[in-house]
């Protein structure tokens, strides 16, 4: 066969092949040009962000996310915002940055030095000894943590995990020596005297000496260092220097109002110092759990509560089921910041429970005790204030640590899908008995 016939066989079946799959790609059915769009090779690479890693689980503190209640903001005509403190990265809790803050203070003025036996002694009711115990063995300490026995179980278990000594003393009033912030004091004070090394504090009395336990092991190795949250203004700083910008700049300067209660004082204190000059008309409001005393010290200038009067009180601390706030003496830490606080609101048991209960059944958000009473003095300064305002609040730490007691009494939430706030807000003792 000719050469040119070859050639025109062939280009005839070249085309032959083309027309066939033109007809086929023809008669296909139209679909979603973006559907069918491949990604192409740039759009696999990640795009420039915020940095993804972070130093250390002390890396992971702070930066935490405002959240928008919606059902206490749809049922209040106000937006009730909320710090999610309980997703801090270290303890689970607005207690992460206290901790922190004290630590590298300390490290700062030479008090602290890694890996040299240093302990960190404090006395708290929990979230603040979780954080100082998971942060402890991230720097290089150990941590004894003194608190009281009528404190949520699970709060101890976990402290002994993280590696902790745990010392679950009777509650006292704060003027005892046998209180658990004088005996993680006192304990601080006697780790440094038998080690031999010098220190900062006073050393120990003879009466604290003969009220504590012979020295161990652990203790001939580095200082004590008492932590002291109620009065180490570190505490306050923590929330000036990173939770008031941190809410500055998420509400992008709008806020109306802040809420949050005291036990220490360092979250209202160093959150008001640092928004008050940048809004003056910022209302900041104290929520106070029933038997404290700093609800009629902001409105009245008085330290008392009538559930503290002779013969009423069934605790020897303040008379409630709330933990984490609450307090029955002006620490350094809420002097800081008391001028500043505009207003307080008390809130009973009963409606820190009812309103634990509503968060799960309306939002499913579970959280503490404190955050509950947060959330009712956040509803009730909205009712004050009326709809249009923005009100902020902190939500502290997670329902986790509260079941075998605050949770314990709140029951469980079951199907419950048609509770009024009104039933929250007037909630009674009765109901949870």
């Amino acid at each position: 066969m000719p050469d040119h016939s070859t050639a025109y066989i062939g280009t005839a079946f070249v085309a032959g092949i083309c027309l066939a799959l033109t007809y086929k790609e023809l008669s296909r059915p139209k679909q979603d040009e973006k559907a069918t769009e491949q990604p192409r090779t740039n759009d696999l690479v990640a795009r420039p962000g915020p940095p993804t890693i972070v130093e250390g689980i002390e890396g992971c503190i702070g930066n935490t996310p405002l959240l928008r209640i919606k059902s206490l903001s749809d049922e209040t005509g106000c937006e009730i915002l909320a710090k999610a403190e309980f997703l801090n990265g270290a303890g689970q809790s607005s207690k992460d940055r206290v901790a922190l803050s004290m630590i590298e203070i300390a490290e700062e003025q030479g008090i602290l030095t890694p890996h040299s036996g240093d302990t960190i002694y404090e006395g708290t009711s929990g979230s603040t000894g979780i954080s100082l115990a998971t942060l402890a063995r991230a720097k290089g300490y150990l941590a004894h943590i003194c608190m009281p026995s009528d404190q949520a179980i699970e709060k101890s278990n976990l402290l002994l995990k993280l590696g902790a000594i745990v010392d679950r003393v009777p509650p006292a009033p704060i003027v005892e020596k046998d209180n658990f912030v004088n005996r993680a004091r006192a304990l601080a004070k006697t780790h440094t005297a038998s080690s031999g090394l010098p220190t900062a504090s006073t050393p120990p009395s003879a009466e604290e000496k003969a009220d504590l336990p012979e020295p161990d092991e652990s203790m001939t190795r580095g200082r004590g260092f008492f932590a002291d949250q109620f009065e180490n203004e570190a505490n306050w700083r923590a929330h000036y220097e990173g939770t008031g910008p941190e809410l500055y700049a998420q509400c992008g300067g709008r806020l109306d109002a802040f809420v949050a209660g005291a036990g220490t004082g360092g979250t209202i204190s160093g959150v008001a110092r640092f928004l008050k000059p940048l809004l003056p008309k910022l209302t900041v409001v104290l929520a106070d759990p029933q038997g404290s005393g700093l609800f009629n010290r902001v409105l009245y200038g008085v330290m008392f509560d009538l559930k503290e009067r002779e013969g009423t009180r069934r605790r020897r601390q303040v008379d409630t089921i709330v933990e984490g706030i609450g307090i029955n003496r002006v620490t350094a830490n809420f002097e800081a910041g008391k001028e500043l606080v505009d207003d307080a609101v008390r809130v009973t048991d009963a409606q820190a429970l009812a309103m634990a209960r509503w968060l799960v059944e309306k939002d499913g958000i579970f959280i503490g005790s404190s955050s509950a009473v947060n959330c009712i003095a956040a509803v009730k300064t909205a009712r004050k204030l009326g709809p249009g305002h923005r009100i902020v609040t902190v939500l502290s730490d997670s329902g986790s640590r509260h079941l075998s007691r605050f949770w314990a009494k709140a029951g469980d939430v079951g199907g419950a899908v048609d509770t009024r706030l009104e039933d929250v807000v007037n909630a009674r003792d009765e109901d949870f008995e």
